[in-house]
């Protein structure tokens, strides 16, 4: 049973994909672009939209700096080129987000998109790569990193044309969401490594409806759109699976002490 387990997440993903493909085009949101928050702070018009983002770098500088001088521990080395594209991802969106929210537009808007799409797709292969055996981690990172250029670069060349499509987008945000703990589940992941996953899934779950609810959210609470709470929880959730991996790099330094000091 459990060998036929592995061929689970490749029909799930062919289900998936035939199901946009039934469905049809997916057109961007109308008015999308007409954000909640009109605050301005030292002239950044805006101002809750684009600050909340620092929030991005601020992760992603830590994580770098703190995996990448341990990228070579066997625990990390299969999937360190997933993480270091998702912790560049994330970096890149904090820039391209912040961009966007200064003016947003859909000439801006593909800035937003793509280091979005790559951190989504780092994060699918980095926890693919350190879960699944026999993958090869570089031709995993780079299949995955063209499918999340091709999934903005189809919708910005059909929106140029009056026809965008998201559906490929949405397909690289969806995915991990399904994947990754199916993968971690079928593979018997550590636990705590499935539990910080299930809290950031249900914190990005959380963002996307707040995205979703941008004017009522801000009508309601008066004081955050739902847009800039989207922002703020997308953070947090990005902020648990990098905590997450770095105290897995802390319980290795613990445990390979250990193993000199028997060896002593």
């Amino acid at each position: 049973m459990r060998r036929l387990l592995v061929y689970l997440p490749t029909l799930v993903t062919t289900t998936i994909c035939g199901l946009f493909l039934f469905h049809g085009p997916i057109a961007q949101l109308p008015h999308y672009n007409e954000f909640a928050d009109q605050s301005a702070f030292m002239r950044v018009p805006h101002a809750a939209d684009v600050f909340s983002n620092l929030g991005f770098a601020l992760i992603a500088v830590w994580g770098l700096f703190r995996l990448r001088k341990v990228r070579e521990q066997a625990f990390l080395e299969a999937g360190w080129r997933g993480y270091h594209l998702f912790l560049a991802g994330l970096l890149l969106t904090a820039l391209g987000s912040g961009f966007y929210h200064l003016a947003p537009d859909n000439s801006r808007l593909l800035w937003d998109r793509l280091p979005i799409a790559l951190a989504c797709t780092g994060l699918l292969a980095a926890i693919r790569a350190e879960t699944v055996t026999n993958v090869d981690s570089k031709a995993n990172v780079a299949l995955l990193a063209v499918c999340a250029l091709f999934s903005v670069g189809w919708w910005w060349l059909g929106e140029r044309h009056g026809v965008g499509d998201l559906r490929p987008y949405l397909l690289i945000q969806g995915l991990p969401l399904v994947l990754i703990p199916l993968w971690q589940w079928i593979y018997r992941a550590p636990v705590a490594d499935r539990r910080a996953v299930g809290i950031a899934l249900l914190l990005y779950v959380g963002a996307k409806i707040a995205e979703l609810n941008d004017h009522q959210l801000f009508d309601l609470l008066g004081v955050i759109s739902g847009h800039t709470l989207k922002h703020l929880l997308a953070t947090a959730a990005a902020g648990v699976l990098v905590c997450r991996v770095v105290r897995r790099t802390r319980e290795w330094n613990d445990l390979t002490a250990g193993i000199d000091r028997l060896a002593v």
